[in-house]
């Protein structure tokens, strides 16, 4: 993939993972298209650059999901990168008490529905451009799953398979899938330990990118599924050791 001189679309852009992909691909001679639901941080994102447009969007609302494609289609129909990075996860079990039908929705429809919504409208867009593509950001929980967030995992388990079968489908788009340890972003704050930076994920997914490795697994990812292989009892425990 050629790293500069592309019209990149960034969902969940205005912090954590996001934020600094705009960043990075910002840095790297790139025209950004922002997306977010925080209007305050978009406005501050798009003040730094005219390469940088914000778009206010909860991609769960299918009637914004909608204004946002129609948007791409009429202002910005040489985009040829998709990163579909937006996500929600309530570290939480089905029995506790908090946890709601709600919730369960819009982890489903953010991480998930929203997602494959937006790569089917459009996919016409990307097939119509050079270099172009699509990059899906899962999760080390897609490959071994945690006691809490189930949801959660069986999205991101979805998505990773998605994106597989996604590949062998498009011929003329690059289908990429960053699977990331825990990383150190609001959504994380509290759990965990050894989280790395929203900053290593980036630099690490830029090479892969660069030279075309699909399947991206982040730092402490290769080392789990190397022992998922070897032992899913192992691997299991080693997911759920922490909260």
């Amino acid at each position: 993939m050629k790293l500069n001189n592309n019209k990149i679309l960034i969902t969940g852009a205005t912090s954590g993972i996001g934020k600094t992909l705009v960043e990075a691909f910002y840095k790297l001679d790139n025209e950004i298209i922002a997306v977010g639901r925080n209007e305050i941080r978009l406005k501050k994102l798009s003040k730094y650059s005219n390469r940088i447009t914000s778009f206010k969007c909860d991609i769960s609302s299918q009637t914004e999901l909608n204004r946002l494609v129609a948007f791409i289609k009429q202002e910005h129909n040489d985009l040829n990168v998709l990163i579909n990075n937006a996500g929600i996860q309530y570290n939480q079990t089905l029995l506790d008490k908090t946890y709601s039908l709600q919730k369960i929705e819009d982890e489903i429809s953010t991480n998930l529905t929203a997602p494959i919504k937006l790569i089917f409208s459009l996919i016409p867009v990307l097939q119509s451009n050079s270099n172009s593509a699509i990059v899906n950001v899962s999760s080390g929980l897609a490959i071994v799953p945690k006691v809490k967030s189930a949801v959660y995992c069986g999205t991101k388990a979805a998505i990773h398979i998605f994106s597989k079968s996604l590949r062998y489908q498009l011929d003329k788009v690059k289908v990429f899938e960053i699977i990331p340890p825990l990383v150190d972003t609001e959504m994380t704050k509290g759990r965990g330990k050894g989280k790395i930076s929203p900053q290593k994920l980036v630099d690490e997914f830029i090479k892969a990118f660069k030279n075309n490795k699909y399947e991206v697994n982040i730092h402490k990812v290769k080392l789990l599924r190397i022992i998922n292989r070897i032992s899913p009892k192992i691997a299991d425990r080693i997911m759920n050791e922490f909260p």
